[in-house]
This record gives C-alpha cells, sequence and structure tokens, in this order.
C-alpha cells in the first residue's frame, strides 16, 4: 500500500479515536452534571426553615461514601441515596415490612412518610424518603446542636455525626455539592520524588507498617491540601511532628506529616479548598514537642477511610500518580 495512503490511514484512525475519547469524556462530564442538578433540585424541594438543604445534602453524601464502601449495604440505585432500614420505616411489629400506607405504618409505630401526596409512604421513592428524613431533623428544632443530637439518635456513632457535620459545613461553605476536585499535597513548581513504599517496616516507636507515601522535598517546600475540608486536628504528634489532619466531603481523612510549619493563620476547624497551602515541608517528629532532623525532609501523606464502622488506612500511591499527572497537566 502507498505510504501516503497508510499516513493518511493512520491520522483518520487517531482522529477517529481521539475524537471517541473526547465525546466519551465530554458524556460522562455532562452525565456528572446533570445528576448533581438533579440531586441539588430535590435538596432545594425539600429543605425548610429549619432544614436547609445543606442538610438533607450532607446526609445523602455520607449514606452515599459508605455504599461506595460497604459491600454489607445495598447500593440504591436512584438519585438520592438515603436508606431506611424497614423496621424504621413500617415500624418493628409491622408484619408487612414492604407497607406503603401511611396509616398502617404509623399503627406500627414506622416513620415513612408520604412526601409527594401520592398516598403512599414509599422507600422506594425519592420523594417520600427526603420529605422523611426533613421531617426527623424539623422534629427536633432549628439549630446546628439539634441537628447533631438527630443525627446521634439515628446512627449512634460519633464518628458519623461528625462526618455528616464536616460535609454539612463544606457545602454551606462553597454552595454547591460538586467538591470533588484532588491535587498532588506537594507544589508542582519545586523538586519531588516518591515511590510505593506503603506498607514498608517502621521501627521507631514499636514495629509498625508504613501506613502512607513519603513525598521527598526540600525544607520549605509548600504543602498543599489535596482536597476540599475541614481541618480536624492540628498541632504536635511525637510520630508525625508538625501535622496537619483534614477531613473531605468523600469520610476520607487525609493526613500531612512531618511539617516545618504550618501556613501562617490556619486554625482547628477551618475550611480548606483544593491546593490550598497548609504547611510547609520539614523534618519533624520521632520524639518529644520540637523534634527534627532525624531523617531527610519529606512530606508523610496518609489517607484514611471511614465506613460507619471504623476508620482504615489506605494506599494513596495510585491516586498520587493521577494527581500528579493531573496538577502537570494543568500547570
Amino acid at each position: 500500500m502507498n505510504r501516503s495512503v497508510v499516513y493518511i490511514i493512520t491520522i483518520f484512525m487517531i482522529w477517529n479515536i481521539s475524537s471517541a475519547v473526547k465525546a466519551t469524556t465530554e458524556d460522562e462530564v455532562r452525565k456528572k452534571d446533570e445528576e448533581l442538578q438533579q440531586r441539588m433540585d430535590y435538596y432545594f424541594r425539600f429543605q425548610n426553615i429549619s432544614v436547609p438543604w445543606y442538610y438533607l445534602a450532607a446526609v445523602d453524601q455520607y449514606e452515599r461514601n459508605l455504599q461506595d464502601v460497604r459491600p454489607d449495604i445495598p447500593k440504591r440505585e436512584s438519585i438520592i441515596s438515603i436508606q431506611f432500614s424497614d423496621e424504621y420505616w413500617a415500624g418493628a411489629f409491622n408484619p408487612r415490612k414492604d407497607d406503603k400506607l401511611p396509616l398502617s405504618i404509623k399503627f406500627f409505630g414506622g416513620k415513612g412518610l408520604d412526601g409527594n401526596g401520592d398516598g403512599l409512604a414509599d422507600q422506594n421513592n425519592d420523594d417520600d424518603v427526603l420529605f422523611t428524613l426533613a421531617k426527623y431533623i424539623s422534629n427536633y428544632g432549628d439549630d446546628e446542636k439539634k441537628f447533631k443530637l438527630a443525627l446521634w439518635d439515628y446512627y449512634k456513632n460519633e464518628l458519623a455525626v461528625n462526618q455528616i457535620m464536616v460535609i454539612a459545613k463544606l457545602y454551606q461553605k462553597f454552595e454547591t455539592i460538586d467538591l470533588d476536585t484532588h491535587t498532588f499535597p506537594v507544589a508542582i513548581g519545586y523538586k519531588f520524588s516518591y515511590d510505593n513504599t506503603w506498607g514498608a517496616n517502621r521501627g521507631w516507636g514499636g514495629r509498625r507498617s508504613h501506613e502512607g507515601a513519603d513525598i521527598y522535598a526540600g525544607y520549605s517546600t509548600p504543602v498543599l491540601s489535596a482536597s476540599y475540608g475541614v481541618i480536624e486536628v492540628m498541632g504536635w504528634n511525637q510520630f508525625g511532628g508538625w501535622r496537619v489532619g483534614i477531613r473531605d466531603n468523600h469520610n476520607s481523612y487525609h493526613y500531612y506529616a512531618h511539617l516545618e510549619s504550618f501556613e501562617e493563620g490556619l486554625r482547628e476547624g477551618d475550611i480548606v479548598e483544593t491546593g490550598q497551602v497548609i504547611g510547609y515541608v520539614g523534618s519533624t517528629g520521632y520524639g518529644n514537642k520540637g523534634t527534627a532532623g532525624k531523617f531527610p525532609p519529606h512530606l508523610h501523606y496518609g489517607i484514611y477511610k471511614f465506613n460507619g464502622r471504623t476508620e482504615w488506612a489506605f494506599n494513596p500511591y495510585p491516586a498520587l500518580l493521577q494527581w500528579e499527572k493531573e496538577a502537570r497537566k494543568k500547570r
């Protein structure tokens, strides 16, 4: 076959593949935007004077997060992810666990309500589910303390309450639920190196494994928040030295350790954005407050996931590779 013909065919194939990839990406983005807008429409429709939209959105996101990591919880394939148990919805002594009649549900002490006026209280209907949640929260009052009490009475778990409050604060602050962007936790304009050291042995302070990734960089290299989040802890830790812990809207806790110093003005409870400077690379830790220089300067970065029961560490290395690639592309 003529070389010029082969060249033209090759270029045409590459163009077709590139166009297909671009179209797929654009379709995915459009689909995601539509889903986010549908969720926002629901939250605004069922908010009320005592239950702002971001309370509903926070509970819904928390439930969505659990379903993403818990194989024992069925994933609700709908716009809203909130799931009530049969006992809660229909009543513990109701012989019909799938009861949809408001009168009999109420008779047996169930909490399920009709949210769209069709005469049924269907826990598979998003209107009914979100209306039931809004009514439950409303019964407690109209301030943050009452909302936290409502969450405690329902989940009976302090970590769950804390996580939902973090999500609510983020949604309230940024007035959106689209807070999924991430970035590499060390400024791209500086020299750094890292490898997959997950699970490596650590000896100081007793036998333990490495729960994170070490990103080696020079002293004072800016450390960035990898996500949107709320600063949960900030200060000295004998293992991590000066460290910051940030919880995001996906039930993940981001741990930044061995810092030389914190960004001026940051405090526990502050809300941070993706890419915001939170501190600077150092070599602190492995001793009493102020200990430094026992190892080369680097950032120890770890991620811990909360599944509604326990919190565990997972390997951040694959995410770091992806975030570095994206950050360099943007730069």
